[in-house]
């Protein structure tokens, strides 16, 4: 009977620290967000930094494959009717055209066709020159989502600095009372920020390296096109 009732109690013990085991467990577990504002002042400023730079890399992101996307779409019907009136000799309807046509190739031909009657050469190098421009407006905002990509990474290390100089600061004051919950925010900062910049500076390089290959591919596009028009210019001169 005595076994019996040992061994009752010996499992009741063991369901309570079961029980008392699960809730501290349950005690332990954090949200998202109460991981990201754990880290004390310093923490909290970094990862509001992150969370604007990572806001202005998606901005950008998407601003700019909208577009590019748009680039890339040369209307059919309007290299067409460019082609008709210079084999034509309408040179008022193509540069009238062109005009009304909001495009890159449009700006780029209609360069090409206000010297229609100077050299090749000359023609040649208005359009490059326009195309630079181009390109140039193409890639706007390129360069903040690379400096994004660099610069985010950084931040969150400094993030781990701070919070690891939170957690020495710590330990010096406590003298020699140190326990865990003591040094919790340095830790909590050092690794969420570094995380946080990680993810942040990964994201913004994806999506800069997906938009050069965009533009690379716009810029062929573009090639291509302004070669045509003047092959088509030299079979008419």
């Amino acid at each position: 009977m005595k076994s019996l009732l040992l061994q009752i109690n010996t499992l009741s013990d063991s369901l309570s620290t079961t029980a008392m085991e699960g809730e501290l467990v349950e005690e332990k577990t954090l949200s998202i967000l109460e991981l990201i504002s754990s880290g004390g002042t310093g923490g909290n400023i970094i990862m509001i930094t992150l969370g604007i730079l990572s806001v202005i890399s998606v901005y950008l992101f998407i601003e700019r494959y909208t577009t590019l996307n748009k680039a890339r779409k040369i209307d059919s019907s309007f290299l067409n009717s460019i082609k008709n009136y210079v084999q034509d000799k309408d040179i008022k309807a193509a540069k009238t055209l062109c005009k009304n046509t909001d495009s890159s190739i449009s700006r780029m031909l209609e360069k090409g066709i206000d010297r229609i009657d100077k050299p090749m050469t000359d023609i040649s190098s208005a359009i490059e020159n326009q195309g630079k421009l181009e390109v140039y407006v193409l890639e706007n905002n390129l360069a903040n989502l690379a400096t994004i990509s660099g610069a985010a990474p950084m931040i969150g290390f400094l993030g781990t600095v701070i919070g690891m100089i939170v957690a020495f600061h710590e330990m010096a004051s406590a003298g020699g009372n140190i326990d865990i919950e003591m040094l919790s925010k340095g830790i909590y900062t050092a690794m969420v920020t570094t995380v946080a910049g990680l993810v942040v500076g990964i994201i913004a390089y994806i999506a800069y390296n997906l938009l050069v290959t965009k533009v690379e591919k716009v810029v062929f596009l573009l090639e291509t096109t302004t070669t045509d028009f003047m092959d088509l210019l030299h079979n008419n001169k």
